[in-house]
């Protein structure tokens, strides 16, 4: 995209990239698009209370879709719209574009006042991938990184550690920690409270994530967990006069 630098294809056709590109409004008699159908839910919704602002948040592909729709808004010149925008929260969030992307999403956070946290648990493997490679292609994450380790303990960071995930050395250390996440479901209830209590389920798939070191941390049950227990910044609640938009 001019000027704004190079987009995931397939996170922006999820949002609605069309084959025209995209369109200051949807020409399509067939198709309704993720963007302009919640734009338009927007502006109905702001048009009723002027005061209200919104939020837009998301897990994994919905991470990356609420990551976009701000860049999107800016394209079309949605000031408006940018303004009421109070903040973008993103959990087990791709990267979804190159390093001019970045830098051109950072530019339109700070005019319109955006809160933006991205939120990564431990060795998830989404938040890795695309990888940042030169040589190929390099996706950057905009922003900075609030990452919690397997004992959800916060830190902010420039990413997430073992950035683009296929490391040997990182090997070792992530089926250790896939080992004692295993363990640690059994015992969390007891060192955190009852209602951490982990279910069978939750316990097979931590097995899945010693086989597949990273697989099981990007459940959402580990991002509840790292945002209740973490001790950072927090998705604010939403009051009456706010509307979250969760994709």
């Amino acid at each position: 995209m001019k000027n704004v630098g190079k987009i995931h294809a397939g996170f922006s056709r999820a949002l609605g990239l069309q084959k025209n590109g995209w369109p200051k409004e949807n020409i399509s008699l067939i198709h309704q698009y993720a963007y302009y159908t919640i734009r338009q839910k927007l502006r109905d919704m702001l048009a009723i209370d002027k005061n209200s602002k919104f939020i837009l948040t998301g897990h994994s592909l919905g991470g990356a879709i609420a990551a976009l729709f701000p860049a999107i808004l800016a394209v079309h010149g949605e000031d408006e719209l940018l303004d009421k925008l109070e903040g973008v929260y993103t959990f087990g969030q791709p990267r979804i574009g190159d390093e001019q992307f970045g830098e051109y999403m950072k530019e339109v956070v700070r005019k319109h006042g955006i809160k933006y946290e991205r939120f990564v648990y431990n060795n998830d493997i989404v938040p890795r991938v695309p990888f940042d490679d030169k040589i190929l292609f390099s996706y950057k994450h905009y922003g900075s990184c609030n990452y919690f380790n397997s004992l959800y303990k916060g830190k902010v960071k420039e990413d997430a550690p073992n950035a683009n995930y296929i490391n040997l050395l990182w090997l070792i250390p992530t089926i250790l920690t896939g080992a004692w996440e295993f363990i640690r479901s059994f015992i969390i209830q007891f060192w955190k409270g009852k209602e951490y209590k982990e279910n069978w389920m939750m316990r097979s798939l931590r097995i899945v994530g010693i086989v597949l070191p990273g697989m099981s941390n990007h459940f959402p049950f580990d991002y509840v967990n790292s945002t209740r227990l973490g001790g950072l910044a927090r998705p604010c609640t939403t009051p009456e006069d706010k509307i979250a938009l969760i994709a």
